[in-house]
């Protein structure tokens, strides 16, 4: 790359991070990338590191020795969280929501880039620091907030489907009992999709008692794999026992009413410190 002045070589380096989180980068890079000299890049490095923590925008870490480099680690206050959530929460409280049977319709939401990318920089934030190899989803509504949430840890996806696909070779399958209906359906999950004793964070879009992540738990026992970590998007409260005890929802489903079309849509327990800090 040619020489660039300093102003356009900020620029560059910053897309540069940002599109390579939790990637370490040697200084070499950059100074081989710009044609500049090592101390000018660090020099640079000071200034986006300023401005990235200062913003609200993640953390800019310095590695010292021979293999050592910068890794830029997305982050999101989570007052800045609270505010998108909060205003979400209005959204998801229209009433013409409602859809018959008293489900709530979202898909609207989980197709919107921009929701996406806030969803997934807060999950990312949520479980910033946990040794994670992959992130886990089931099939289907939960692929786009899995997938945002891999973008910012830079981790691949695996995805859970209802029943095993010739295209995806052998695969492990079993019966778990679904929690809002009581009924007993299958999930599988192909064996090249995941290696063993893998460390693994489940992502999914809603959880009422709570019964197909206590599957997809099940699932990671037959491939000796460890949860991580539990990420839902939005949790019914009204539950009389839930089968997933230590997870964090955005988003608190609290009830909906056909009748009067009233629906209760608040923050989830992710921000309950920060609410009861305030």
């Amino acid at each position: 790359m040619k020489k660039l002045k300093r102003s356009a070589r900020l620029v560059e380096m910053t897309q540069y991070l940002l599109f390579r989180p939790h990637s370490l980068i040697p200084l070499t890079t950059f100074a081989e990338r710009y044609n500049s000299a090592k101390s000018s890049i660090s020099e640079d490095l000071a200034i986006i590191k300023e401005v990235f923590e200062e913003e609200g925008l993640g953390e800019l870490q310095t590695l010292a020795g021979a293999a050592g480099g910068v890794k830029f680690s997305p982050k999101v206050p989570k007052e800045t969280s609270l505010k998108f959530i909060d205003q979400l929460c209005l959204q998801l409280q229209q009433p013409e929501r409602i859809l018959p049977g008293g489900y709530l319709y979202m898909s609207d939401i989980m197709g919107q880039p921009q929701y996406l990318n806030e969803i997934g920089k807060t999950f990312a934030s949520a479980f910033a620091g946990r040794d994670i190899d992959v992130i886990m989803t089931v099939e289907t509504k939960g692929i786009p907030l899995a997938y945002a949430t891999a973008t910012y840890m830079n981790l691949p996806v695996v995805i859970v489907r209802r029943d095993s696909r010739v295209t995806e070779g052998s695969a492990v399958s079993i019966n778990y009992v679904s929690g809002s209906n009581k009924r007993i359906q299958t999930m599988s999950l192909a064996r090249r999709a995941l290696k063993e004793e893998s460390k693994v964070l489940i992502i999914d879009d809603f959880m009422h008692v709570g019964g197909t992540i206590h599957g997809m738990m099940d699932l990671l026992a037959e491939f000796k794999a460890s949860v991580q970590g539990v990420g839902v998007f939005m949790e019914s409260v009204e539950v009389e026992e839930r089968l997933v005890d230590q997870y964090v929802s955005l988003a608190r489903l609290f009830g909906v009413d056909s009748k009067t079309k009233q629906i209760t849509v608040e923050p989830g327990n992710y921000f309950d410190s920060k609410k009861g800090d305030a």
